[in-house]
Parts: structure tokens; C-alpha cells; sequence
């Protein structure tokens, strides 16, 4: 009964163990991990296939070496930067990165595991020597400039200058002029990363180079304000001289048109005048044709009597001396 007892412990025993040591074989891969196999026993890593998501046997002598498969987040925090105008400026942003599979074996043997301080590093470069052509005023006046030129320079230090396989991937996948994929070297596809997300945060300008900043500000829009008063006085006298020249020319057409005015008044009084004594010439030749007037004194007894009548002043009287003939 005892040996029985014995036996059946050390079965039970053996059962433990072995389950322990099938339970021990069993490794995983998170869904936010990429991992390579790698033996515990001597650390070689397997790179031959990439893991995300997979609940594996190995053995016992067997481990995954896993990367990060989601978001890294990097805070590029108050970095110094000189601008255009030689002044210090402290900008912050912020940029969130992925590592790329099908490229996480050249990441593996350039870096290993340690590749966050570089791609922090490298993000930090490539931000203050993307500022170095804009002045202080630029930076903080046109915010989505700097934004879109930042962005733009650490995508390409750390995701290089080479077209992505899949163009849909992100945003920037294939960028403008971007190297065929097939034809890049391991050297222009950066640190083997994409900077899908980029932000641009605070703009910090110290105390004593915001003062030398408004200084500058303030005299460059005392130049400006010189210059449009300049402006303004040539405008001024440009505009007296036009509006002279308009007057001039306006009293130039007004005397040309008295003159032409002036001339048809004296030629239409000269037509009427002319037409007019034509006209009396041939009534008085039809009248003292009528009346029988042919002597020369009866011709100029009737004119004065016509020329009486036409006076305002005169007053015709009729006695027992005189016959009327009718009206003349």
C-alpha cells in the first residue's frame, strides 16, 4: 500500500513537471508587437519570419524578441533652434512614428532594441536644421509653414526619401518625386520608420530676444511706414499733375467748343440776314408789281412808310386828306 502510495505521488510529481515544462514552450506576440524567434540558450535570432499577434510553441528553449508595433510617441520637448535672424528660439512638437515590417530586419541589425533614442535624436536634427532659412517673424506668423516644412524634413530623416510599397498606407506614403521602392538602397529608406503624425506645439521666444524681436519689428515697420509715406507724396503730385493736365484739357475743349459755337452763331446769323433780305427784295419786287409802282419815288415813298411802320415808336393818323389803300 505504501510502494502504491509512492507511485502515485511521483507520477503526480512527474504530471507537474512535464506540464510545466509544456506550459514553458508556449510564447506569445501581443497584437501591438512584431517579434522574431530567438533561442533562449545562446540568444540567436531567427529572422526569418516576423510574428504579430500569435500564441506559439517553441519549446523550452524558445523566446521571441519583440519590437513595438503601434504608435511610438516622441515629445521633442522646448529644443533650441536659431533662426534666419540669428536669434534662439525653443520650439516643442510632437511626432508619432511606426515601425515598418517589412523592413524591421535592417532595423533589427542596425539598431536592435535601441533604437528610440536614435529616432528622438535624428528627429531633433532634422527640426532645427529645417528652421535655419525662416526668421523669427516667419515662425511665428505662419505657423502651418513651419508645421508642413518640420514635418516634412523628419519624415524624410527618419522614413527616408523612398515611395512606401502600398502608396494608401498614410498620407505621405509617396510623396512628390519619391524614389521607386524597387530601386532604393537600404541607405535611402532612412532609419526604416514612418512619421505618419506630426504636430507642431508652443513657439517660446526668450525675454531678451523678444525684445531684440520687436525692436527689429518695430523698425522694420518704421521702414514701411517711410516708404508709404514716400509713396504717398509721389502719388499726391502724380495725382495734382493729372488732375491739371485734365483741367487744361477741359479748358482747352470748352474754348475750342465757344469758338465752334460762336462760329455757327455768326454763319447762321449771316444765312438768316441773307435769306432774310432775299426774301424782302422778292416781296417788294412781287408787291410793287401788284400795286403798279414802277416810278422810282413811288418805290421809295412806300419803303419810308414801311420803315415807320416797323418803328415802335411811330403813330399812324388818318384826316380828310388821305386814302387808305389797305394794309401795306
Amino acid at each position: 500500500m505504501g510502494r502504491t502510495v509512492i507511485i502515485v505521488v511521483a507520477i503526480i510529481i512527474l504530471i507537474i513537471i512535464g506540464s510545466g515544462v509544456i506550459f514553458s514552450g508556449f510564447s506569445a506576440v501581443e497584437y501591438y508587437e512584431y517579434g522574431f524567434k530567438r533561442q533562449k540558450s545562446t540568444g540567436k535570432v531567427d529572422k526569418t519570419d516576423i510574428y504579430n499577434s500569435i500564441l506559439y510553441y517553441g519549446g523550452p528553449d524558445m523566446e521571441f524578441k519583440t519590437f513595438q508595433a503601434d504608435a511610438h510617441h516622441v515629445t521633442l520637448k522646448n529644443a533650441k533652434i536659431f533662426t534666419a535672424d540669428k536669434l534662439e528660439v525653443r520650439i516643442t512638437a510632437y511626432l508619432q512614428y511606426f515601425l515598418r515590417k517589412d523592413e524591421l530586419v535592417l532595423l533589427h541589425d542596425k539598431f536592435d532594441l535601441d533604437y528610440q533614442s536614435v529616432m528622438e535624436t535624428s528627429a531633433l536634427d532634422a527640426l532645427k536644421g529645417s528652421t535655419t532659412l525662416y526668421t523669427t517673424r516667419e515662425l511665428v506668423t505662419n505657423r502651418k509653414l513651419m508645421e508642413q516644412t518640420i514635418y516634412k524634413a523628419v519624415r524624410e530623416r527618419l522614413g527616408g526619401t523612398c515611395c512606401r510599397p502600398d502608396c494608401t498606407s498614410y498620407a505621405f506614403a509617396c510623396p512628390e518625386n519619391c524614389k521607386p521602392y524597387t530601386e532604393c538602397t537600404a541607405k535611402e529608406k532612412g532609419l526604416f520608420v514612418d512619421v505618419k503624425y506630426f504636430q507642431l506645439g508652443q513657439v517660446t521666444i526668450p525675454d531678451s530676444v523678444q525684445e531684440r524681436f520687436m525692436k527689429a519689428l518695430t523698425l522694420q515697420e518704421q521702414s514701411e511706414r517711410e516708404e508709404l509715406l514716400q509713396e504717398a507724396k509721389v502719388i499726391r503730385k502724380s495725382t495734382t499733375a493729372m488732375v491739371k493736365q485734365i483741367k487744361n484739357k477741359a479748358a482747352e475743349i470748352l474754348n475750342n467748343g465757344t469758338m465752334v459755337a460762336n462760329l455757327i452763331s455768326t454763319v447762321a446769323r449771316s444765312n438768316y440776314s441773307t435769306a432774310l433780305e432775299m426774301a424782302r427784295v422778292q416781296g417788294l419786287r412781287y408787291t410793287f408789281n401788284e400795286l403798279g409802282l414802277s416810278q422810282q419815288e413811288q418805290k421809295n415813298s412806300f419803303n419810308y412808310l414801311r420803315t415807320l411802320r416797323e418803328h415802335p415808336k411811330a403813330r399812324f393818323t388818318v384826316d380828310f386828306q388821305q386814302r387808305i389803300a389797305g394794309n401795306l
